[in-house]
């Protein structure tokens, strides 16, 4: 083994704080996931009788992409339960990769949903159908972005807070649904003036929304399988580390996410002079300025090189 080997350096009180924020967040995404997924099926219910009532094809494929939304929170929520989950000795790192997992569903759920509404707003543009009850399909409209933008500013605020990016981009994408649903006002408003292609154009206008909404989240679960990490961080981190007392050079820093949390290896130069004890010493300062300056790291490892 190189140099001294691993040494990992710890607050005398971050780890109990660092559970305890972890149990925290869990808490409030579970609380956040839970009411967006309250709000996101009374949207359906209310689209779905307006759709069934009028016929309009838009409406539906907005209406099958809400609950779809709304079905991401059970994985989610599941995920949230998994990691607040101790280490074991088969799972060493705990269970934080399970919010990995349940954005995989994600991404399926919403690739699901984008073939169905696509589906049905080919086969209405080739078989018209008449859209009755326009002012209601309106409405149901309305609804489906209030709905949606309630539970992206949920979402959004409580994952920036926990540090899940997982919600956080649940959040953007129930945002980006919401301005999805006022797309069916100008089916809505097509179908007034008379033009039958204008709901299932509209249908299809939504269909690719879906598509660039799970182009986005397959490039995000993407990055946390494979483990990608901010380059900012990673900037962040080797500033942080040198500027500590001690450390002549730093090596190469390492992170990777593990639930709502960054874990990070690094190695440091230090004077071949020092004790052992005096280098843990720097290797607990270097530990400290880590996890001070980098933004959701919860653990940190250090390894001393002479």
């Amino acid at each position: 083994m190189t140099g001294f080997g691993h040494v990992r350096g710890h607050h005398h009180h971050a780890p109990h704080d660092r559970i305890d924020a972890a149990l925290e967040g869990s808490v409030q995404g579970l609380r956040t996931l839970w009411f967006s997924f309250g709000v996101l099926a009374a949207t359906t219910a209310v689209q779905a009788v307006i759709a069934a009532a009028s016929g309009s094809v838009a409406l539906l494929g907005d209406t099958v992409h809400n609950a779809a939304d709304a079905l991401t929170a059970l994985p989610l929520g599941l995920a949230f339960l998994l990691g607040r989950r101790a280490a074991t000795r088969r799972y060493t790192y705990g269970f934080g990769r399970a919010e990995d997992l349940a954005g995989v569903f994600v991404v399926l759920v919403i690739a699901a949903s984008a073939l169905f509404a696509g589906y049905e707003a080919l086969r209405r543009l080739f078989e018209p159908q008449e859209v009755s009850h326009l002012a209601a399909v309106a409405g149901g409209a309305l609804v489906g972005f209030a709905g949606n933008e309630w539970v992206a500013r949920a979402r959004i605020r409580t994952g920036r807070s926990i540090g899940s990016a997982a919600l956080v981009a649940d959040g953007l994408h129930a945002r980006s649904d919401g301005f999805t649903s006022l797309a069916v006002l100008l089916g809505a408003g097509g179908a007034a003036l008379g033009w039958r292609w204008a709901d299932p154009v509209t249908g299809l206008a939504i269909t690719g929304a879906i598509a660039l909404v799970l182009r986005g989240a397959a490039r995000e679960v993407w990055h946390r399988l494979m483990d990608a990490v901010d380059p900012t961080l990673i900037d962040e981190a080797e500033d942080a580390l040198s500027h500590v007392e001690g450390v002549r050079a730093v090596g190469t820093v390492r992170m990777r996410w593990l639930g709502h949390g960054l874990r990070a290896e690094t190695s440091i130069v230090v004077d071949p002079a020092l004790t052992v004890m005096q280098a843990h010493k720097v290797a607990l300062a270097a530990e400290h300025a880590l996890m001070h300056g980098v933004r959701r790291l919860s653990t940190a490892t250090v390894q001393i090189h002479p």
